[in-house]
């Protein structure tokens, strides 16, 4: 049996959050370090996920792009033989001309997608919008980002937008190159809960598959969330459209953390205020799963990866592994994890590609989802607080995962501390006495 590869990627994300701009490249220094690249080579990596981000080639208008950045780093890559996904927004809003909720997003979108192929078109694998349902539930549902929606109009329009935008997009790439294909990202996470929020977990569940129902195709009048869609002002016709024209993902690419399951629960005695929220009609502890005492093969990506293949039998890619943690060795563990379901999977028969180490000069800030300014970095397969960047355990890892398909130090025979009992909110005892 063939291996899954392993693929690259680098945190790149430009977003506002009220009037402060973020960008995750040159907070982490990337933007500045064009030898980072020569790091990445180093690794065995072959692929890697890359950004050319709207917000940075024309932050001001179309007609004043600057693409000297990524000329001269998609350049080196192909001098390194280095094959890059490219991004095109990344949990953005758009440039300030623009932002999600804005009705000509998704045209605006396709007209720098089809310069940014006019510029690039040797590229052959394109993710125009990065995780369009986490982006739209944080930036217009949880208010997080810009453009600060807090309803679910706001959520249907921008992600709409975005599953639009990302259509209109690659139409217009694939007539500069028509063998494009389309790397489409998203977090999967499940969440459950107790009896009395079994409908809100059901509600979320069935959302959480939104944004590639809507690429695939399947958002037709039978579709649970049609109606919701309708009356949030989208009009039927762009719905029909992405049914008769659907824009179904080469790759689908699926990104897990250990924060993305979660589990809802209305004891909210049993927690700290700190977790306590709710839907407007009921008060309940929303926590990651990991944190309470529910069997662990429902957790994780293979259960997560499993699913996506069922639901949609397409080719897919882990195009995000990573966990901030303090000790790399549990980072370690992470990733391993996620290789072994991979491998796992693949046996199954499941059709699953590589295993990206996300990150790899690591992250700014988020911990607190990049609300706030603290400077908390979060080191990756490299550590970007030394000139040039550190190698952390995990880039023994990875190189040894990507030229040899296997490793086995000490850390792969430890588990991690999302597996381990001391890692619960509530003793379990409590927990099931309670329930």
């Amino acid at each position: 049996m063939t291996l899954p590869e392993i693929w690259g990627g680098i945190e790149c994300t430009v977003l506002r959050v009220g009037d402060d701009w973020r960008d995750q490249l040159r907070e982490t220094g990337h933007h500045h370090r064009e030898t980072d690249l020569d790091l990445v080579a180093s690794l065995g990596v072959r692929r890697l996920r890359y950004p050319v981000l709207w917000e940075r080639v024309a932050p001001r208008d179309l007609s004043e792009c600057d693409w000297s950045w990524s000329d001269a780093r998609l350049a080196r890559l192909q001098e390194l033989g280095i094959a890059p996904i490219v991004g095109l927004v990344h949990h953005g809003s758009g440039p300030a001309y623009t932002s999600l909720l804005d009705p000509a997003f998704p045209e605006k979108l396709a007209a720098y997608a089809a310069l940014a192929a006019a510029r690039y078109p040797w590229v052959l694998d394109w993710t125009p919008v990065n995780e369009p349902l986490t982006t739209a539930r944080f930036a217009a549902l949880y208010a997080h980002w810009h453009p600060h929606g807090n309803d679910e109009r706001s959520f249907l329009t921008a992600l709409m937008n975005e599953c639009r935008g990302t259509a209109l997009a690659m139409r217009a790439i694939r007539r500069v190159q028509p063998g494009a294909r389309l790397v489409q990202t998203e977090d999967l996470g499940k969440v459950f809960a107790t009896p009395p929020l079994q409908a809100q977990a059901d509600y979320e569940n069935t959302r959480r598959w939104l944004s590639l129902d809507l690429l695939c195709g399947r958002v037709d009048r039978g579709h649970p969330w049609h109606p919701n869609l309708l009356a949030a002002g989208i009009p039927v016709e762009q719905l029909d459209e992405l049914v008769a024209e659907p824009c179904i993902p080469d790759v689908l690419g699926i990104n897990h953390y250990v924060t993305s399951d979660r589990f809802l629960d209305h004891r909210v005695e049993l927690y700290s205020p700190d977790v306590i929220g709710g839907n407007g009609a009921m008060t309940y502890a929303d926590v990651e799963a990991v944190r309470v005492p529910m069997p662990g093969e429902m957790l994780g990506f293979e259960p997560r990866l499993r699913e996506a293949w069922e639901q949609y039998r397409l080719p897919i890619a882990v195009t995000e592994a990573h966990l901030g943690c303090a000790d790399p060795e549990e980072s370690v563990r992470w990733l391993l994890g996620v290789w072994n379901a991979a491998v796992r999977l693949r046996e199954e028969g499941a059709d699953i590609l590589a295993v990206t180490p996300w990150s790899l000069f690591g992250a700014v800030d988020w911990c607190s989802l990049l609300r706030r300014r603290e400077g908390a970095y979060e080191p990756g397969v490299f550590d970007a607080r030394f000139n040039p960047p550190r190698p952390t355990p995990l880039a023994g890892v990875v190189r040894a995962l990507a030229t040899q398909g296997r490793f086995g130090g000490p850390a792969a025979r430890q588990p991690g501390w999302w597996q381990r009992p001391d890692r619960f909110l509530v003793e379990p005892e409590s927990w099931n006495k309670a329930a």
